[in-house]
């Protein structure tokens, strides 16, 4: 096979293939071997009938246009391959002529090639990660969040006004814009807990400041989007309330000692308590660390990225998110309508946000080339072969030349030589350590 590469403008070239006349001969014979296997010709048994006969039943024009395809089909990804060309968008193939025995064929086609964008800076990257062990402050954060799981509420004093950490006992009453009661949300007794989810925040910020017996009317427009459980699907309606706080209950938290701990975690003692935190924690943190440094490592990254994203790539990651999307939505058997509804957005704000999403995977992916090819990294066919093996497959050499056969195996390439870069990146990046827990609390 012969290839000629002739670079165009808007980060295209166009490859001239040029078929050895023994390959057009070899593909020639193939196709009509298939043929004579594949239909049934009057006189002859399956794959005996010769040539002239599928000629004349089906058009000599026709079983070379066949051929032709076949070899356009077989020889553009070995040329792509070949050349080692990251290849985005649909290939347009020329028109090419037919092929004719004992003659080589040349055939034409015009591509968008991935573009090489270059970063503003090559510098190790900055990033901020926790501390790889649980500090003061985690365990205190921990140790917090445990007793608020075990607050109880009390009735408070009669003069006790409602306020953000305090719960109620509300009975309601409530009716649309034209006076007609809403049985849903109507009770004489109904425990009401400010940012909770069960109505919106502007229902809550009401009901802030009443006291034991009091009454109060009013009326709130249901936000657009709105996710809360017992009104969301109210989103853009008017709704009036009457209130009538029975009483204010306030959090009673439990107090922190050797036999709360006995009694409710089965360890004799608070400090017992506190290396299990500790030693969970840290389990944790081992767990998800890596993670989190490949996150900041890839944000502080992308922030380097000034170039124009090519719309093709970005197309591309879209119908991957999307697809990916969808069927993790199938298995976990939800409708894409209840999916939209839990989150308060709708299809629109969807679509962008999957957009985003992609621009952000397409940035990633070329910012990580870039950082590549200014390291001089890059993938050896060890490396290449490698990946077929630790995939699991049952025989990853026969797959491997699979690949290879239809122009795939750039994309095998790319991904380790990101990988790689990726490990650069990670092995010398600046790394502050950062004590969130206690950032949190101040």
């Amino acid at each position: 096979m012969e290839i000629k590469v002739e670079a165009l403008e808007g980060n295209k070239v166009q490859l001239v293939i040029t078929v050895p006349a023994a390959d057009v001969d070899a593909a020639i014979k193939k196709t009509y071997k298939e043929f004579a296997q594949k239909y049934s010709f009057p006189g002859f048994r399956k794959g005996k009938a010769p040539r002239k006969v599928i000629d004349n039943a089906l058009g000599a024009e026709y079983v070379l246009a066949n051929v032709t395809e076949g070899l356009v089909n077989d020889f553009y990804p070995k040329a792509v391959d070949a050349e080692k060309l990251s290849v985005i968008g649909t290939p347009n193939f020329g028109d090419p002529d037919l092929i004719e025995a004992g003659k080589d064929f040349t055939f034409d086609v015009t591509v968008e090639l991935k573009p090489q964008v270059e970063l503003s800076s090559y510098e190790p990257v900055a990033i901020e990660l926790p501390f790889e062990e649980a500090t003061e402050a985690d365990i205190k954060a921990q140790l917090d969040a445990m007793l608020e799981h075990y607050q109880t509420f009390e009735d408070a004093p009669a003069a006790t006004k409602v306020k953000p950490e305090n719960s109620a006992d509300l009975a309601f009453k409530a009716t649309d814009e034209e006076g007609n009661a809403i049985a849903s949300l109507e009770s004489e007794s109904r425990i009401w807990v400010a940012g909770d989810g069960m109505f919106p925040e502007v229902f809550d910020a009401e009901i802030m400041g009443m006291k034991k017996g009091q009454s109060k009317e009013f009326t709130i427009e249901v936000p657009e989007g709105d996710a809360s459980i017992l009104m969301g699907s109210m989103a853009g309606k008017k709704v009036n309330f009457e209130i009538t706080c029975n009483v204010v209950r306030k959090k009673v938290t439990p107090e922190l000692t050797d036999e709360w701990v006995a009694g409710n975690f089965g360890f004799d003692t608070v400090e017992a308590l506190k290396e299990a935190v500790v030693a969970s924690h840290n389990a944790q943190l081992q767990e998800v660390l890596p993670r989190i440094t490949e996150n900041n490592c890839v944000s502080a990254l992308i922030e380097r990225f000034a170039s124009e994203v090519p719309a093709a790539m970005v197309e591309e990651a879209e119908s991957t998110l999307l697809q990916e999307f969808f069927t993790q939505m199938q298995r976990a058997g939800i409708s894409f309508d209840t999916y939209l509804a839990q989150r308060g957005i709708d299809s629109a704000k969807f679509k962008e946000d999957i957009k985003a999403e992609a621009t952000d995977v397409v940035k990633q992916e070329l910012a990580l080339e870039a950082w590549a090819r200014n390291k001089g990294i890059e993938a050896t066919d060890e490396e290449i072969s490698n990946e077929f093996v630790i995939a699991g497959l049952e025989n990853p050499a026969a797959v491997e030349a699979e690949w290879r056969a239809t122009g795939r195996i750039h994309l095998i390439r790319e991904g380790v030589v990101r990988a790689k870069a990726m490990e650069d990146i990670i092995a010398t990046a600046e790394v502050t350590r950062v004590d969130y827990a206690a950032k949190e609390a101040e």
